[in-house]
């Protein structure tokens, strides 16, 4: 049970509900049922819609038969986790794709979910679409653009394409609000079938990924209070999508389709015979398979030329020094890993042999995409999803992946899917925001690798141009411009594109960065970097390893003014518990180091007129400063020799005052440095 006892059981009264639809005529029987559902609801739209309604659409010059629109989502998929990417997961329908499309090797989302999906679909930087951040503090709460849902004013492609004459179609995830008001149904999509929440359980429990976050599915904005026995998420997106495409066969209207899969997010879940096709495939462990992806993925032209594999990370256990029970049962998550995308690519190929069937495939311009990289966290990052929690889970090996289990890859695994990209997902690293992405345009292409910069922001204003449609002036109150750019000749399979970032910005969580032509600043907190600029020459360095900012003291202010404007003009708030907790931490460091400790030995070595007391309290102080600046083995090299000293001057001296200054001294950076080390980062990532 789940969603609130009130809702309406909108399946249970009807036998046709979300069961397997592999047959033509289980398709035609929910498609009249769907189509005596609309007859009998009216849905009453918010006066955001209703702006809509009336802002002045001028149609440009369309095409003659105007194109068709299939957009799909896949969740925390890495960057190499798919054929045409390197992967040895059979994706043939992905594969189609790619050879009849366009692969793009530098295609950028957000570092999470549902920020990238609120670009996705309004064209905006995701402050101004409402969700500043996936998990919003009390004092963002209260802002605009920290809404938590997409904001009102910001019209979405399915609005705008909706009231243009378009079929509207939304099958699967949502994650972009869950009040009435809110949903996709009320946001332009006329047909809906949708988890509302970030994550569930893909199996008919419907068990949340958290206690604090509530699972509710709606079928056009009606609450789903029960599913079918044999309910399995990536399935069920793609049975619906077809049943409406099968009911508006034959209509003279367009259709703008979002397939929003759930798969490959944790739970790791996926049927018993799709699981047995990977046994013994990741037997050698994640930091082979990173090893045999990157050289897969190089030959398919879809890394860099110069993206070199650096050191396994210190922060993740290497594969060997795993217990043998630990590495049978992380095989095993992998395993279910893959088997959760080869379904997934299952159900594309379904929604692409009815096109083809159909003869609409031609006039149908695809797109694929993860909305982030792949996802290295353990479950119990999910607020509420403590220990107590997850213990009701069977996650015995022969349990794992199926009903009542619940499982995620782990670090190990999606470093190994991020291809030699830096970190994964929620970060501003490549490895976060840099995802696989496959165009197949209209009458198709001829296989080729692309290399440009596109953003996420840029679809809306692309298939807006596509389309002939113009985005509204105005709706309700004075809306900016989309952020994103028309890309429109590289969605027509014009392969001589080369585009360049030109002051794309990102914050998000304590995390920075903004990209403009080759260069890219980043800034990120303890204990994943120092907390200062960073600048990075992405074409010559796109593994993000030498940090440029001494040597280019002038980009690096340029590009820091030009993102303090982008964070004006967006409205940026910042969290302020992980801001204080950063700056908390320097300060105290800082205070410890230089007064409370230092200070006291130098002013006992100058009182004594003790040359060597005074010139150790010093190399303390410098010691310590080095540290809280970043400059760690300097100031631990000094620290050493420093601390050593002042011991032997006390033991010998029996000074205990200035013994203790030392000790607390070399605790206190010892903690600083762990906190800045892979170690913590290590215990983070579980």
């Amino acid at each position: 049970m789940f969603g609130p006892h009130n809702s309406l059981n909108a399946y249970s009264q009807n036998p046709f509900s979300l069961v397997s639809l592999r047959g033509n005529s289980d398709l035609q029987r929910l498609s009249r049922y769907i189509m005596f559902t609309n007859k009998i609801s009216s849905v009453v739209r918010g006066l955001g819609i209703l702006a809509i309604l009336l802002a002045p659409l001028q149609l440009q010059a369309a095409p003659a038969v105007r194109p068709n629109v299939l957009i799909i989502v896949a969740d925390d998929l890495g960057f190499t986790d798919i054929g045409p990417y390197g992967s040895e997961i059979s994706t043939p329908s992905l594969d189609r794709l790619a050879a009849e499309g366009v692969s793009l090797s530098n295609f950028h989302t957000l570092p999470t979910c549902a920020p990238t999906r609120s670009v996705l679909l309004t064209g905006h930087d995701n402050h101004n679409a409402g969700i500043g951040s996936q998990l919003p503090t009390d004092n963002q709460r209260v802002n605009p653009g920290y809404e938590g849902f997409l904001s009102p004013g910001t019209p979405t492609i399915a609005e705008v394409l909706s009231e243009a004459g378009y079929h509207t179609y939304l099958s699967g995830k949502w994650h972009l609000g869950v009040e009435e008001g809110q949903r996709p149904h009320d946001r332009g999509f006329q047909e809906t079938f949708s988890l509302l929440s970030g994550a569930a359980s893909h199996y008919a429990d419907a068990f949340p990924i958290s206690p604090d976050e509530p699972v509710y599915y709606t079928r056009n904005g009606t609450l789903v209070e029960t599913l079918p026995a044999d309910f399995y998420s990536s399935h069920a997106y793609a049975d619906h999508l077809l049943a409406w495409l099968e009911q508006d066969r034959g209509s003279e209207q367009p259709f703008f389709a979002y397939l929003s899969f759930t798969a490959p997010h944790d739970p790791l879940h996926a049927p018993e015979e799709y699981i047995v096709k990977y046994k013994g495939v990741y037997d050698d462990g994640y930091q082979a398979l990173l090893q045999r992806r990157y050289a897969a993925a190089k030959e398919k032209r879809v890394l860099p030329d110069n993206l070199a594999l650096g050191e396994w990370p210190g922060y993740i256990k290497p594969w060997a020094s795993l217990p043998g029970g630990e590495q049978t049962l992380r095989r095993r998550d992998m395993e279910t890993y893959a088997a959760m995308i080869d379904l997934m690519d299952e159900q594309i190929g379904r929604v692409i042999q009815w096109l083809e069937d159909n003869s609409q495939l031609d006039n149908t311009l695809v797109l694929f995409f993860s909305d982030n990289g792949a996802n290295p966290f353990p479950a119990t990052i999910y607020g509420g999803h403590t220990r107590e929690y997850h213990q009701q889970f069977n996650n015995s090996l022969e349990n794992r992946g199926l009903p009542g289990s619940f499982t995620e890859i782990g670090a190990g695994w999606a470093a190994a899917a991020s291809g030699g990209f830096r970190l994964f997902k929620g970060f501003s690293t490549e490895g976060g925001i840099r995802t696989p992405a496959i165009i197949k345009p209209l009458g198709g292409g001829d296989g080729a690798v692309n290399h440009s910069f596109v953003h996420v922001s840029d679809i809306m204003p692309t298939i807006l141009e596509l389309a002939g449609v113009a985005y509204p002036a105005e709706v309700g109150t004075e809306t900016p411009d989309m952020a994103g750019k028309s890309r429109l000749r590289l969605f027509n399979g014009d392969t001589t594109q080369n585009h360049q970032p030109e002051g794309v910005g990102y914050e998000l969580h304590g995390t920075r960065a903004y990209f403009d032509g080759p260069w890219k600043i980043l800034q990120m907190p303890a204990p994943l970097s120092s907390g200062k600029w960073e600048l990075y020459n992405l074409i010559d360095d796109p593994a993000e390893r030498i940090n440029l900012a001494a040597e280019q003291p002038q980009v690096l202010a340029r590009m820091i003014a030009e993102h303090e404007a982008y964070e004006k003009e967006v409205g940026v708030i910042y969290e302020l518990v992980g801001s204080l907790l950063t700056v908390a931490r320097i300060v105290i460091l800082a205070l410890a180091g230089l007064f409370v400790l230092a200070l006291p030995g130098l002013v006992s070595g100058l009182r004594n007129k003790n040359a060597a007391l005074i010139s150790l309290a010093v190399a303390q102080l410098v010691g310590a400063t080095c540290i809280v600046l970043g400059m760690s083995t300097a100031g631990l090299a000094l620290l050493a020799i420093s601390v050593a000293g002042m011991l032997w001057h006390s033991f010998s001296n029996r000074k205990w005052l200035a013994l203790a200054i030392p000790v607390v001294t070399a605790l206190l950076a010892l903690g600083h440095e762990f906190l800045t080390s892979g170690r913590a980062v290590r215990m983070l990532l579980g």
